[in-house]
C-alpha cells in the first residue's frame, strides 16, 4: 500500500494546487479587485503581513520555541505561503468586502510565487533546494491554473459558474485523498509531533497572525480588515508542501507540519476566525453593497462566492 501512495502521491498534490487555484480564477470578481487594488495602503499592509511580519514572526518563533530543525522548516515554509484559496467561503461567513477579498487574494498568490524563491534559501538554513526548483511548481500549479480559469470567467461568466462547482467537487474529493496519502506516508512524523512543541507552535502561530492584523489594523475599516486577518491567519498548503518536497531527501517532519497545516491552517484557522470576527468585531447593520454572499445580497451574487 504505502508504495501505491508514495507512487499516487505527486498527482494528488498537483491536482490539488491546481484545481484548487482554476476555481479561484473562475470565481474572482477581477473587477472588484481592480477597486480595492487602487488602495495602496492595503496593499501595501497587506504585503507587510504576508511576506515580512507573518515569516518574520515564524522565525521569532523558532527562535524562542525548541522545536526541532525539521518542523522548524515546516513552519518557515508555511510562513510563506498566506491566504488559503477557501478563503471566499470564510468571508461568507465573517462579512466584509468582496472588492478587498479579492485584491488580498491577488496580492498574496502573486507574492508566493515572486517572494518565495527568493525568500525560501535565504530563511531556511541549509535547504538546498534553489530558486527555480522552487518556482517551477509555483509558476505551473498556482499562475497557470488561475490565469485559465481568469480567462474563462473573461470570455463566459456563465460557463464559468456552471464549470466552477464541477472543479470544486474534483478538488474536494482530492483534498480528501491527499490527506489519507499524508497522513498514512507521514504518519510517524505527524504522530510524533504530538507531545511536542510543533502543533501547539502552529496555531501560535495563526492566532498571533489573526489578533495582529487586526488590532494593529489602524485606520482600516471592518470591510477591509476581514479579508486581511483571515488571509493572514490561513496558509496555502500547496505551495509549501511542493517546496517541502522539491529536494530529495527533504526532512520528512517539514511534510507533516504542512500535512498538519491543510487541517490547521487552512480550515480550523481560518473558520474560527470567521465565526470570531461575525460574532463580536462586525457591524452589526453593515452595507451590502459588495457583499455577493451575505443573506440581503442578490441570489445570483451569494451563489458565486459560496465556496466550501
Amino acid at each position: 500500500m504505502e508504495q501505491i501512495l508514495q507512487k499516487i502521491q505527486p498527482a494528488v498534490i498537483i491536482i490539488f494546487m491546481a484545481g484548487n487555484l482554476l476555481e479561484v480564477g473562475l470565481r474572482l470578481q477581477v473587477s472588484e479587485a481592480r477597486r480595492a487594488i487602487r488602495d495602496v495602503r492595503f496593499v501595501l499592509v497587506s504585503l507587510l503581513w504576508c511576506f515580512v511580519l507573518g515569516p518574520a514572526l515564524a522565525v521569532l518563533l523558532t527562535k524562542i520555541i525548541p522545536l526541532d530543525e525539521p518542523y522548524a522548516l515546516g513552519l518557515l515554509l508555511l510562513a510563506l505561503s498566506p491566504c488559503s484559496p477557501a478563503l471566499p467561503a470564510m468571508m461568507r461567513r465573517s462579512g466584509g468586502s468582496l472588492a478587498y477579498m479579492s485584491a488580498f487574494m491577488m496580492v498574496a498568490f502573486a507574492g508566493t510565487v515572486v517572494l518565495m524563491p527568493i525568500m525560501v534559501p535565504w530563511l531556511a538554513t541549509g535547504f538546498t533546494a534553489d530558486a527555480w526548483t522552487i518556482a517551477k511548481p509555483l509558476l505551473f500549479f498556482i499562475v497557470v491554473p488561475l490565469i485559465i480559469g481568469l480567462i474563462i470567467r473573461r470570455f463566459s461568466e456563465t460557463f464559468a459558474e456552471k464549470l466552477a462547482p464541477i472543479v470544486r467537487k474534483v478538488a474536494g474529493l482530492d483534498t480528501l485523498l491527499l490527506g489519507v496519502v499524508l497522513l498514512w506516508l507521514y504518519r510517524a512524523e505527524i504522530f510524533g509531533a504530538v507531545g511536542t512543541y510543533a502543533i501547539g507552535t502552529e496555531l501560535l502561530y495563526y492566532a498571533v497572525l489573526g489578533v495582529a492584523a487586526y488590532f494593529l489594523g489602524f485606520g482600516f475599516s471592518y470591510d477591509q480588515k476581514a479579508p486581511m486577518v483571515l488571509g493572514t491567519c490561513t496558509r496555502n498548503v500547496g505551495p509549501a508542501l511542493t517546496t517541502s518536497l522539491a529536494v530529495v531527501g527533504a526532512p520528512r517532519g517539514a511534510i507533516a507540519m504542512c500535512a498538519v497545516a491543510s487541517f490547521l491552517g487552512a480550515i480550523l484557522s481560518g473558520y474560527t476566525a470567521a465565526a470570531v470576527l461575525k460574532r463580536f468585531c462586525a457591524p452589526p447593520a453593515a452595507s451590502t453593497s459588495d457583499r455577493g454572499y451575505t443573506e440581503d445580497a442578490h441570489p445570483h451574487e451569494r451563489s458565486n462566492y459560496e465556496w466550501s
